[in-house]
C-alpha cells in the first residue's frame, strides 16, 4: 500500500465514513476561502467528533509528516484556513464537534466546542439569561474555533474587548497528539506563562482547538440603537469621546460609515434604506445598552445626550429606532457594507488599526495620499471609531479589467496603505488575522525581535512544522517553501 494511502486509511478508521471524505465535489466549497483568492487542494477532509479522535489523527499526522490545516466556518478573510494546491495536506473540519458542554450562569460562563456556530450560541445563552459579546457579520457562519485562532473583533469590542479578552480557558490538541487541558477558568493562576493565550490569534499553526471556556455578560435589558450624521471624521470622534464621557458602561457601539458606504448598500441590498433624509459626508451608528435593571433607560440617555451633541455642533441629524425590528435594519447596513463593496466592482480591502486617537487624522491624511498616487482610485473608509479599527478599501478606478488591475497595482498600493498605517503607529491586521495573505508583509514590517519570538515559538511547539504550514509567521531570510 502506498505510503499516503496507509496513513489516510488509518485517519479514516479513527472518524469513520461519516467523518472522512477525499472526494472532489464534496471538498471544493472547502478548499476555497470565503473571498475567493485562494483556492488549495487536499488529499481528504477529516471531520472528528471528539478531542480524542482530533488527537488520534494529529498523532497519525506527526508520524508522518502529514500538514494538517484546521477549518472552522471557513469565513476568514486572509486564506489562513485553505489548504495549498499541493493535495498532500488534510483539511481538518472542526464543524461535527458543535457540542455547548455547560452554561454556567451563576460565574458567567459557557463551555463550548471549537464547531459551535456563533449564532447559535448566542441563541442558546439568551435561553439562560446571558450572553456572549462578541458579534459580527458572518454569526451565522462563524464558527468558535475561528474566532479563537483569529482572535475576532467585531463591533462590541468598544466595551468588551477582542475574543482574546473573552477566552477565559482552552482546550487544544497539540501536534504531536497531546491534549492541552485548561478549560478551568481560575481567577489566579500564576503558573508562568499564559499558555492558553499561544492559541488565540494562532491561527491553527500550533495545535487545534477543541474547546473553550468564554465569557458570558447578562442579557440585555433593552437597548437604543441611533443613527447620526456628522460633516467629518475629526466631528465622528469628537461625538465618540462625548458620548463615551457620558456612558462609558453602556456605549457598546460605534460605527463610522462614508456615504459612499451607505449608497453602495442602499443599492445592492434589498430591503435597505437611509436612516435620514437628505445626503450627509459621514453617518456614525451608535448603540448604548442597559443590561441590569436598575440602570438607566438607554432610550432617554440617548435621546439627552444627541440633543446636547446637537446644539454642541457636534452632529448635523439624527434618529433614534422606533423599534427592535428598525434597530436591526440599521445594523444591517453596516453589517452590510463588506458585501455591497464588493457588488460595486473591484477593490483591495485592508483591515488595519491605529491608535483612536488618531483615527479620524489616519483616515483624513492616507486617504487622499493613495488617491493621488493612482489615479482613478477611490477611498472607502469605515469601522469601529471606539477601537481604532479601519476597514480602508482602495476602489478600482471605474474604466479597468479587475484582474489586471489588481495584479498591477495590487502589489503597490497594500503596502503604501502599509507603511502609512505603520507610520501612524499601527497594525496591518486589526481583526482578520494575517493568514497567507499578509504574511510577507507581517515579516516586512515587523522588527527582528517580534519575527525571532514568533518563529521560536512555531519551532518549539510544532518543530515538523505539520499546523498550517504557510500561515502567519513569515519565513526566515534565505528560508523557502512553507
Amino acid at each position: 500500500m502506498p505510503k499516503i494511502a496507509k496513513w489516510l486509511e488509518q485517519m479514516r478508521s479513527v472518524v469513520g465514513a461519516k467523518g472522512f471524505t477525499s472526494t472532489g465535489d464534496d471538498m471544493a466549497p472547502w478548499l476555497t476561502d470565503w473571498r475567493g483568492r485562494y483556492t488549495g487542494a487536499a488529499a481528504a477532509m477529516i471531520s472528528p467528533a471528539s478531542t480524542q479522535e482530533t488527537a488520534e489523527i494529529l498523532k497519525i499526522a506527526n508520524e508522518n509528516a502529514v500538514a494538517i490545516v484546521p477549518q472552522g466556518g471557513n469565513s476568514g478573510m486572509v486564506g489562513g484556513a485553505t489548504p495549498d494546491i499541493s493535495g498532500q495536506s488534510v483539511l481538518l473540519s472542526l464543524r461535527r464537534m458543535n457540542r455547548i458542554r455547560a452554561i454556567e450562569c451563576e460565574d458567567q460562563l459557557v463551555v463550548c466546542e471549537a464547531g459551535v456556530i456563533l449564532q447559535n450560541l448566542h441563541e442558546a445563552l439568551t435561553a439562560d439569561g446571558q450572553r456572549f459579546p462578541l458579534t459580527l457579520g458572518g454569526k451565522g457562519s462563524a464558527t468558535v474555533g475561528g474566532l479563537i485562532s483569529t482572535n475576532a473583533g467585531g463591533t462590541q469590542v468598544l466595551r468588551h474587548g477582542t475574543m482574546r479578552s473573552l477566552v477565559a480557558g482552552i482546550e487544544a490538541v497539540l501536534p504531536d497528539g497531546s491534549i492541552f487541558e485548561a478549560l478551568v477558568a481560575l481567577k489566579k493562576d500564576n503558573r508562568g506563562y499564559d499558555l492558553k493565550q499561544l492559541f488565540v490569534g494562532g491561527e491553527g499553526t500550533l495545535g487545534v482547538v477543541t474547546a473553550a471556556t468564554l465569557k458570558t455578560v447578562p442579557a440585555l435589558v433593552d437597548r437604543c440603537v441611533s443613527w447620526a450624521a456628522v460633516d467629518s471624521t475629526d466631528a465622528a470622534y469628537q461625538l465618540f469621546r462625548f458620548l463615551n464621557s457620558r456612558t462609558p458602561q453602556s456605549l457598546e457601539g460605534f460605527e463610522i460609515i462614508p456615504e459612499t458606504c451607505l449608497n453602495s448598500v442602499l443599492r445592492y441590498i434589498p430591503g435597505t434604506r437611509s436612516p435620514l433624509e437628505g445626503k450627509h459626508r459621514w453617518h456614525v451608528l451608535i448603540e448604548i445598552v442597559r443590561d441590569q435593571p436598575d440602570a438607566q433607560d438607554p432610550r432617554s440617555v440617548t435621546e439627552n445626550l444627541l440633543t446636547d451633541a446637537m446644539e454642541r455642533n457636534l452632529i448635523e441629524d439624527a434618529t433614534l429606532a422606533a423599534s427592535e425590528q428598525q434597530a436591526e435594519d440599521f445594523w444591517k447596513i453596516r453589517d452590510s457594507i463588506a458585501e455591497a463593496e464588493r457588488a460595486n466592482g473591484p477593490a483591495l480591502q485592508h483591515d488595519i488599526s491605529v491608535p483612536v486617537t488618531g483615527m479620524a487624522r489616519f483616515i483624513n491624511e492616507a486617504s487622499p495620499v493613495i488617491e493621488a498616487r493612482f489615479p482613478g482610485t477611490k477611498v472607502a473608509a469605515f469601522g469601529h471609531m471606539g477601537d481604532g479599527n479601519v476597514h480602508f478599501h482602495v476602489k478600482a478606478p471605474a474604466d479597468v479589467q479587475p484582474q489586471e488591475w489588481m495584479r498591477d497595482f495590487g502589489k503597490q498600493i497594500t503596502p503604501l496603505v502599509h507603511d502609512l498605517v505603520i507610520a501612524a503607529g499601527g497594525s496591518i491586521s486589526a481583526e482578520h488575522g494575517i493568514g497567507q495573505n499578509k504574511r510577507a508583509e507581517l515579516g516586512r514590517l515587523s522588527s527582528d525581535a517580534r519575527l525571532s519570538m514568533l518563529r521560536a515559538i512555531k519551532t518549539a511547539i510544532d518543530p515538523k512544522n505539520i499546523m498550517n504550514p504557510g500561515k502567519l509567521v513569515p519565513l526566515a531570510s534565505g528560508q523557502s517553501g512553507s
